[in-house]
């Protein structure tokens, strides 16, 4: 009896390390450190404070207080850590109480009854239950940790929502202030041309210039007009999907504007960089990582659990109570019950089900363990493309920057000419396109700056 006891311990705790999870974090190759040079870190989290616009910070906090996306987010994590706690109460034993109430008539006629025997009988029972199920196998704790990898998963899932919803309205701000900027800059064209043209007309109306300029003159007012519906279009859709992101009500997106300055006065940012040899690990504490890798831990540990079911189940049960046939004495002594049972329970064949369960758990970690090395591929690809397009963007402003100066110039000088006689109209027609060509294409540089510090900062995970 002792050696058959001894060889089933052994085979239970053989059997408990064969099928407990085994997760050991994948290998990757990782650059020691980035090449870049340090500039502007940002330590707390809110990296959009790098601006400096008060009217971003303001859109952001309303954004992350009422975009739908995240509360769906918020939703999902409360929703993972409720079934977790599910998950978790198999480990404990079940407590039910019950109370009832019977009476019952016998037959006389069946001659069961001895004589004297009342025919009517009042029952009543109360009794504590208590089931509980042997963890031998690790089944139940491998459950449990898989749920808390997935409250793991979920909230990395909402901080991933909430960087990249800041950058978002970071970057649909930015473009409906360059929209803003070019349309501003179109309407003043349009006056200064629809100025000169009147002055051409009276010219052409009294034979001092050729059909042929007058109409050239307004051709060219034509189609700079022409270019404010576009931008007004656009602006308007950039401005509904702002109204989004912000979580505003239907009413507020069909009927309220976003509320800015007259003028986008904000100052122009310098580049921002990782900080140099800043160590390329602390890439993989990014939200969309860290969920990646919970989702691989909770499939691995869902793999014990599948195995541990090929094994029997080992249940306890038992109640304690009393049962009378009058209620005045149901607390007494003599009433006093009790039962223990312990059970073994297992499946001797399911056709295939059972192993088939396991290889779709281990198939399950096989795709999340591609999917987490292709999210960290997909990790680096972004920082280097960020790094990369915030420097080159930063050149272009500066490169933009310096032609609108020289072309507002050329306007000043070109209008000089043109009041003492020595240039044409279309000659000022011409450095006008040119300059508003040069305002469009900086508001352009200045807002895609913008956007590659806003991807910069999404890309490093906050």
């Amino acid at each position: 009896m002792n050696k058959a006891v001894s060889l089933l311990m052994v085979f239970v705790l053989s059997s408990c390390a064969l099928i407990k999870p085994d997760y050991q974090r994948p290998p990757v190759e990782l650059p020691a450190a980035w090449k870049e040079s340090a500039q502007n870190p940002i330590r707390d989290g809110n990296w959009w404070s790098i601006y400096r616009d008060p009217a971003l910070e303001k859109l952001i906090d309303e954004a992350l207080a009422r975009n739908t996306d995240l509360g769906q987010a918020a939703a999902r994590v409360d929703q993972a850590r409720a079934l977790a706690v599910q998950v978790d109460s198999a480990l404990y034993p079940q407590v039910d109480g019950e109370f009832s109430r019977s009476r019952t008539l016998s037959s006389t006629a069946a001659g069961l009854l001895p004589p004297g025997v009342n025919r009517e009988l009042n029952n009543y029972r109360a009794t504590l239950s208590v089931s509980y199920e042997l963890d031998v196998w690790g089944k139940l704790r491998a459950a449990s940790q898989a749920a808390r990898a997935d409250v793991l998963a979920s909230e990395a899932s909402r901080e991933a929502i909430r960087i990249t919803l800041a950058a978002e309205v970071a970057k649909t701000w930015f473009t409906l202030r360059a929209l803003d900027a070019q349309v501003v800059s179109t309407r003043r064209s349009v006056t200064f041309l629809e100025e000169g043209l009147a002055l051409q007309k009276k010219r052409f109306q009294h034979g001092v210039i050729s059909e042929f300029d007058y109409r050239q003159l307004e051709a060219e007012a034509a189609s700079t007009r022409g270019q404010l519906p576009p931008l007004e279009r656009d602006r308007e859709v950039i401005e509904a999907g702002l109204a989004v992101l912000l979580g505003r009500s239907p009413k507020a997106i069909m009927e309220e504007a976003i509320v800015r300055d007259a003028e986008d006065s904000s100052t122009v940012l310098a580049p921002v960089v990782v900080p140099e040899g800043l160590p390329s690990e602390l890439l993989l504490r990014r939200p969309d990582l860290i969920e990646a890798e919970q989702r691989l831990i909770a499939a691995n540990a869902r793999i014990a659990v599948a195995r541990a079911q090929m094994f029997p189940s080992i249940p306890l049960t038992g109640y304690a109570g009393s049962e009378a046939q009058a209620l005045g004495a149901l607390f007494s002594g003599p009433a006093g019950i009790w039962g223990l049972a312990i059970g073994v329970a297992g499946t001797i064949f399911a056709g295939g089900r059972l192993q088939a369960q396991v290889d779709a758990a281990r198939a399950r970690e096989t795709e999340l363990l591609y999917a987490y090395q292709g999210a960290i591929q997909n990790a680096f690809r972004e920082v280097r493309s960020a790094l990369v397009t915030q420097m080159r963007a930063r050149e272009s402003y500066d490169i933009e920057s310096g032609r609108a100066v020289a072309l507002e110039a050329t306007l000043r000088l070109v209008r000089l000419r043109y009041r003492n006689g020595l240039s044409s109209q279309l000659e000022v027609l011409d450095a006008e396109r040119n300059y508003l060509a040069s305002l469009n294409s900086r508001h352009a540089a200045l807002r895609a700056q913008r956007a590659a510090v806003a991807d910069l900062y999404k890309a490093l995970g906050g």
